[in-house]
């Protein structure tokens, strides 16, 4: 399975949401392989918390490949080369969780022909080593996003058979604002956005729509203003939430399109990191952080839940 994970813009969350995901799916047993698709700042590395991968890899990364100078993409082992203890273990029955860092110093470029066939190729081979595989791109209209979509287009990409269903899912991931929810709506309906694209490269609306879902992060309630909130705070929360609600089904981001919500999570205010049950359990993290991310692999993983949502 492919998930590519977009945004409407940079700070929405979508890496360390995405990183997080991939972490509970590789609990869920699944051999999960992490793509670092942000070409200008491939930070996934620091998330998993491996030091030297920090702002990718001096040598070989996706950057490299896909500009055909590295003829192997590198790759590895987050729970081999993590400092994180505690993200060392792996639990019984767990799956593997290899990280295909970005390249040190990479930058956005022009598309070619040569650029889609090493997508399509890297795809390929990633799909038959792994069960997941987890695309995270650049913010907004990129070249990652152009090089993934020609790359998964019905035009290019053989059609499987039916016991071996075409398992692809497109995460639209934008934090829980006006801004973000104008910006998210335009990203991906706008003339020049994702689903536009989508079809010029050879997909039908409906087709692609059903590979697509958002993610609302960092979604503040009441604690947000303290232990002491007052009735006109809770009063205004109300009010600008149901006010969102409208303005996402307005642009078509509705709750039929909702595959998850994670919560505003002050752990991650101050460090982008895999929030493990460990964190819940020493009261560092809210156990409706850890749930969330549960509660998204899920949907993700199982095709009755996904095409339910």
């Amino acid at each position: 399975m492919l998930i590519f994970a977009s945004s409407d813009k940079g700070g929405t969350g979508r890496s360390v949401t995405s990183c997080n995901l991939a972490y509970r799916l590789s609990l869920l047993g699944r051999d999960v392989a992490y793509l670092d698709f942000d070409f200008g700042s491939p930070t996934a590395g620091a998330i998993f918390e491996i030091p030297k991968m920090e702002r990718g890899t001096p040598d070989g990364g996706l950057h490299s490949y896909i500009l055909g100078e590295a003829t192997e993409p590198a790759r590895v082992d987050v729970r081999k080369m993590t400092e994180r203890t505690s993200l060392q273990e792996r639990p019984p029955g767990s799956g593997k969780l290899t990280l295909f860092p970005g390249d040190f110093g990479g930058a956005e470029f022009h598309l070619t022909d040569n650029h889609i066939k090493a997508a399509m190729k890297l795809f390929h081979d990633v799909e038959r080593e792994f069960d997941v595989c987890i695309v995270d791109l650049s913010a907004g209209r990129s070249s990652a996003l152009d090089i993934s979509l020609n790359a998964i287009s019905p035009r290019v990409r053989k059609k499987k058979q039916d016991k071996d269903k075409d398992r692809i899912r497109w995460l639209l991931f934008h934090r829980w604002t006006t801004q973000h929810v104008i910006a998210a709506g335009g990203l991906l309906f706008g003339d020049k956005g994702i689903v536009p694209y989508a079809m010029e490269v050879g997909f039908k609306r409906a087709d692609f729509m059903r590979l697509v879902r958002t993610v609302r992060t960092a979604v503040p309630d009441t604690s947000a203003f303290g232990e002491k909130t007052t009735a006109e705070q809770t009063l205004w929360v109300t009010r600008s939430d149901d006010h969102l609600k409208a303005l996402a089904k307005g642009r078509s981001l509705g709750q039929d399109l909702l595959a998850g919500t994670t919560p505003l999570e002050p752990m991650l205010l101050w460090r982008e990191q895999v929030i493990m049950d460990l964190d819940v359990n020493r009261r560092l993290a809210k156990p409706a952080t850890a749930q969330a991310f549960d509660k998204l692999a899920t949907k993700v993983d199982d095709d009755e839940a996904w095409e339910g949502i």
